[in-house]
């Protein structure tokens, strides 16, 4: 089944103004993004969706595909199924949601997610091992699975939660990836949805989909990942470990 690539990047983040075009290693996020997600070698086709033709421009320049969308989406998913529903994306009953802050993302995680819609879920994403120490971050959102790898809940607090502060923690916690991987039908039913008050008040907007009962199902990654950047802070790190890595 062929797997259309989306990457919803919208320009007014408010933790880190114009987050799309800030600079990472001297390239637009936007752009690492979409090197990233050409490396993996898993897509094919592959597209930006954004509310800004400043954000397209740079794109094009770099010999990438954008598409401009409405600016009244309230999350990324629905500006990924505005362009879904295009006549030129007929074709593409598989999409990834590949999040525009996500410069690092492990090809595991996008081989995983594709996994679990191949076996049935209606959603596929993926977490990685969160280290105890790391646990309180909000930024770093937890997720909590059944025993076949289907997510309960997804929050920015500590879940689940340790009565005893001294009962282990290996293998307790897992921080949530920002990739989903949808059928068509399930993207279709995903933002036919109204937002629930978990969504709003969280802001995960993944919250509305499992509270009406649509199944996301969690490949388990066997490392720790990066989060992604959605702070000042968070690219001060980002570019530490570019630079760090040479890449």
């Amino acid at each position: 089944m062929p797997l259309l690539g989306v990457v919803p990047a919208r320009l007014g983040s408010t933790r880190l103004p114009q987050k799309p075009l800030q600079l990472l290693a001297g390239v637009p996020l936007v752009v690492r993004v979409l090197q990233r997600a050409q490396e993996l070698g898993i897509v094919d086709r592959l597209v930006v969706a954004t509310d800004a033709a400043s954000v397209a421009d740079v794109v094009r320049r770099e010999g990438g595909e954008a598409v401009l969308t409405h600016d009244r989406h309230l999350t990324g998913t629905e500006r990924v199924a505005e362009v879904v529903a295009r006549p030129e994306f007929a074709r593409y009953d598989l999409v990834a949601n590949i999040q525009g802050d996500e410069p690092f993302m492990p090809r595991e995680a996008l081989e995983r997610s594709v996994a679990r819609v191949e076996g049935g879920d209606d959603v596929g994403t993926a977490a990685a091992p969160l280290e105890l120490a790391l646990v309180e971050d909000p930024a770093r959102v937890k997720v909590v699975t059944d025993l076949a790898g289907r997510a309960l809940y997804f929050s920015r607090s500590v879940i689940p939660h340790r009565r005893e502060p001294d009962d282990p923690a290996e293998g307790l916690y897992w921080q949530h990836l920002g990739i989903y991987v949808y059928t068509r039908a399930a993207l279709q039913r995903w933002v036919a949805l109204p937002p629930t008050d978990a969504e709003q008040a969280e802001r995960l907007e993944q919250l509305r989909a499992l509270q009406n009962g649509m199944t996301i199902g969690v490949g388990r990654l066997s490392e720790p990942a990066l989060p992604g950047i959605d702070t000042p802070e968070d690219l001060r790190r980002a570019e530490d470990y570019w630079l760090a890595h040479q890449r």
